[in-house]
């Protein structure tokens, strides 16, 4: 299956855009290149299919994901995301578009990265460490479910990388160094928008504020409910908004900030948002990043002497310190307002 894709109606007011929709077991790896190509020159995002995850095994992720959301909120707020991002986000933590926005996001969420033994040397690092799991007695096989998944969605990505290398006339093995996707920062983010709860852009009202993604690579798994919004040039004034449809059974990838930083700008990551009319939604994105240590700067075939690299290096720890610090609440606010409620 491959070529643009367009699937489930949207609302009327915006048009749903057409994706490029990439298999991964096309033997054709040329066409698929092509393809991926094509679609990181345009939009920045694209489908992929036939990447080896049952569909049985989503449904099963997309349950226990459900599961946990219906959980009471003081059950949630157990699990408050800590300072290494790991677990609960509560609705309004994050503010992706405060220009936009009047509140933070109106969705939930929770953050499960690489698993890290708290006495393993990594885990000092910043965005390494172990994860928050529910207890057991709650949700049974809850975290067997989701580090399957984790390990299945990096699989997946690690292959899509090989295709954006030889787009960018690199060697298939570029992204798989031990300073990138051999070591990475890869996170998986359950999301639930809650019904009920509709987004009113002329209100600053937004189920998830306009922003691209700080990594490389972005997976993405929907239900049907349509609400992801694209805007293909962000520098566009005014910008113009088109829906991308849920495609059952693929992943909506986009490309991240990083990935725009290492080919100086000829992919670009993309804004999007999301954009919800009331009905409950759930999403799970897979936030792929290389590791703390890589040195994310221009690349040789990215550059010439009429085309100097537009962006200084950075670390990718260093990169995305600042972007969670700058888009999520300050962790003291919770243990403020926890304070004030125990004196009350």
């Amino acid at each position: 299956m491959a070529g643009p894709v367009k699937e489930v109606a949207a609302p009327t007011a915006v048009k749903t855009t057409a994706l490029n929709c990439i298999s991964l077991s096309d033997p054709d790896i040329n066409k698929s290149v092509s393809l991926l190509k094509q679609a990181c020159l345009d939009s920045g995002f694209f489908y992929v299919v036939d990447h080896g995850i049952s569909q049985e095994f989503m449904d099963e992720v997309f349950f226990q994901s459900k599961k946990f959301f219906d959980l009471p909120l003081p059950e949630k707020m157990k699990l408050l995301r800590n300072e290494k991002h790991r677990g609960y986000t509560p609705p309004l933590d994050e503010l992706l578009d405060p220009e936009n926005q009047v509140h933070g996001d109106y969705k939930e969420g929770y953050y499960i990265g690489v698993e890290v033994p708290e006495d393993d040397p990594q885990a000092e690092k910043p965005f390494f460490g172990p994860n928050q799991w529910p207890s057991k007695h709650i949700l049974p096989g809850w975290r067997r479910v989701m580090e399957q998944y984790h390990q299945e969605a990096l699989r997946v990505s690690r292959s899509i990388a090989k295709i954006i290398a030889l787009a960018l006339d690199l060697d298939a093995d570029f992204f798989d160094k031990p300073e990138m996707l051999g070591d990475p920062i890869a996170t998986l983010r359950l999301l639930h928008y809650e019904r009920d709860k509709a987004s009113n852009p002329v209100k600053g009202i937004y189920g998830c504020g306009a922003h691209s993604d700080y990594g490389l690579i972005t997976l993405l798994a929907t239900d049907d409910v349509v609400g992801l919004q694209i805007c293909k040039d962000k520098d566009a004034r005014p910008q113009i908004w088109e829906y991308v449809a849920p495609l059952k059974g693929g992943f909506i990838v986009n490309l991240g900030d990083m990935l725009e930083r290492w080919s100086n700008g000829v992919f670009r990551s993309t804004l999007h948002r999301v954009i919800v009319d009331g009905q409950e939604r759930y999403s799970m994105a897979y936030f792929v990043e290389p590791s703390h240590e890589c040195l994310v700067k221009c690349l040789p075939s990215c550059t010439s002497e009429t085309n100097p690299p537009k962006y200084p290096p950075v670390t990718c720890a260093a990169y995305l310190r600042q972007r969670y610090k700058d888009t999520h609440l300050d962790l003291t606010s919770y243990h403020e307002n926890q304070t004030r409620e125990e004196k009350t």
